[in-house]
């Protein structure tokens, strides 16, 4: 599918309309479902109506933006008025969300096409979206293959070219590394930069909204749609939000000479061999194009995974809490009193995953262990912080590798659950300090599947990653290349 400006340049030009763009993209979703699954609901017809409105404004010679037409799938924890919203769970099979989420209204006011919702792990808890209660969803690049989680359907969607650009959700890698495993771009914004109202909450002080895209542009003009203050949500940052395609130039800034830190923490041990090979020839073209690029040190990195999985999940115990088979989702009928009702719906209702989180969140919050676990990572939180400022005080940018490996087989690690953690190693630290960070596609392993750097910014300098990636995206020839989708039935590549 073309970029977001090619279709907005046919719009305008009335060589084609909304409503044909949009059918275009649900007869490639129609031919790729029965294989990729990508999507958990496909909003065809109201897909076509939203498309014909943006054709009546064109004919009516109204000025168009640059989302207005565009196909845009939405990851399923977010609310959407009158729609499905399951967040992958049983326990919300049957929710229709009587309110649309900021993000979701932004893009309806833009004249953007929802076309589905797209499928993740259950209440975004996972690495591979192996944890949705529906269905596996399939790495275009490889089907045997997991494309990452939890935004794994949307990340599939816009590798295999089912829409141009997708959203997602990051509490602790959840768009960075299924971008990684697709091949695709992926940003995870400053916490608060984009409302989180009506996102289904998961952890809170960690959950953030952010764009997938086939390009650097597409990223960048769908992060523009949905950035901006809200009044809804406590922790949005009520600042200007920049029109972060004007800083995308071939060419890196040549009055002041970008500084890029090589966060040195992140290679070596864990790392797969082929993934560290292929991002630091990366960081030499980034140093080729005119980057400074130094070594860093960010020493409590490594307390990023535990710090993360006592907070991620004490957040969790204490949100998931609301499903009590009372208010909304499904309720087991044979309950004999209020308690056994809530155990046996909860039981029912939440996969393996979530259940252990919440168990291992409840417990870090009980009374004799919260000072041990819970407060105890929340200051070594603050030190991870600490050190990325202090890094983030020598250079501007801060580069590692995405994930640690390449994207590994269905059912692989799914018996191992500290194994799947592991797959968050280098995102999960950026979401603890609350950082914007960008996967950017930088090569291929042996079996042609796609490696991701991490470009990671300082607060509110989206534009700094979106500068640095569109030159390195000009400069590579990554972004040339797409999954050869002949196991789909449909090769276009």
């Amino acid at each position: 599918m073309a970029s977001i400006r090619e279709l907005h340049q046919q719009l305008v030009r009335r060589e084609r309309s909304a409503a044909e763009i949009t059918t275009e993209a649900l007869e490639r979703i129609q031919a790729l479902e029965p294989k990729l699954h990508s999507f958990l609901c496909v909003t065809a017809e109201q897909a076509l109506s939203r498309a014909k409105q943006v054709d009546a404004k064109i004919a009516a010679g109204e000025d168009i933006g640059l989302m207005a037409g565009i196909p845009i799938g939405i990851k399923d924890n977010m609310c959407t008025h009158r729609i499905p919203t399951t967040c992958g769970s049983r326990i919300l099979e049957n929710f229709v969300p009587p309110y649309e989420s900021t993000v979701g209204q932004k893009l309806k006011d833009v004249g953007a096409v929802m076309v589905g919702k797209t499928n993740l792990d259950e209440f975004a808890m996972g690495s591979s979206t192996e944890n949705s209660a529906y269905h596996l969803t399939s790495n275009p690049w490889e089907l045997s293959r997991v494309p990452g989680g939890s935004s794994g359907g949307s990340a599939a969607a816009v590798a295999a070219q089912e829409c141009p650009v997708a959203l997602g959700s990051d509490t602790g890698g959840s768009i960075r590394q299924p971008a990684s495993f697709c091949g695709i771009l992926g940003m995870k914004p400053t916490y608060g930069l984009v409302s989180r109202y009506g996102l289904v909450a998961f952890a809170s002080s960690l959950d953030q909204i952010g764009p997938l895209g086939g390009s650097v542009e597409d990223t960048a003009i769908l992060l523009g749609a949905i950035a901006g203050h809200d009044r809804k949500d406590s922790t949005s940052l009520n600042v200007e939000i920049p029109d972060y395609t004007q800083f995308l130039t071939p060419e890196l800034q040549p009055k002041r000479k970008l500084k890029v830190g090589v966060i040195q923490e992140t290679f070596g041990e864990g790392l797969d061999s082929v993934v560290e090979e292929t991002v630091k020839k990366a960081i030499e073209q980034l140093q080729e194009l005119g980057a400074e690029i130094q070594l860093i040190s960010c020493p409590r990195f490594r307390y990023g995974l535990p710090a993360y999985y006592v907070i991620a999940p004490s957040e969790a115990s204490s949100n998931l809490a609301r499903y009590d088979a009372v208010r909304y989702g499904m309720r087991e009928p044979d309950a004999d009193n209020l308690v056994s009702m809530y155990a046996q719906t909860r039981a029912a209702g939440f996969g393996a995953e979530v259940k252990r989180r919440i168990m291992l969140g409840t417990y870090a919050l009980s009374a004799g262990y919260y000072d041990a676990y819970y407060l105890k990572a929340q200051k070594v939180r603050t030190l991870i912080k600490q050190d990325f400022e202090a890094a983030l005080e020598k250079v501007d940018v801060l580069v590692s590798p995405t994930s640690p490996t390449t994207a590994f087989q269905a059912g692989e690690k799914t018996a191992d659950p500290l194994s799947m953690y592991l797959s968050d190693l280098t995102t999960v630290p950026v979401s603890l300090a609350g950082l914007p960070a960008l996967n950017v596609p930088c090569g291929f392993d042996s079996q042609g599947l796609p490696i991701g750097m991490q470009l990671i910014g300082n607060v509110l300098r989206e534009d700094q990653l979106f500068h640095l990636a569109y030159a390195y995206e000009q400069a590579s020839n990554w972004n040339h290349k797409a999954p050869s989708l002949d196991e789909l039935g449909l090769d276009q590549q």
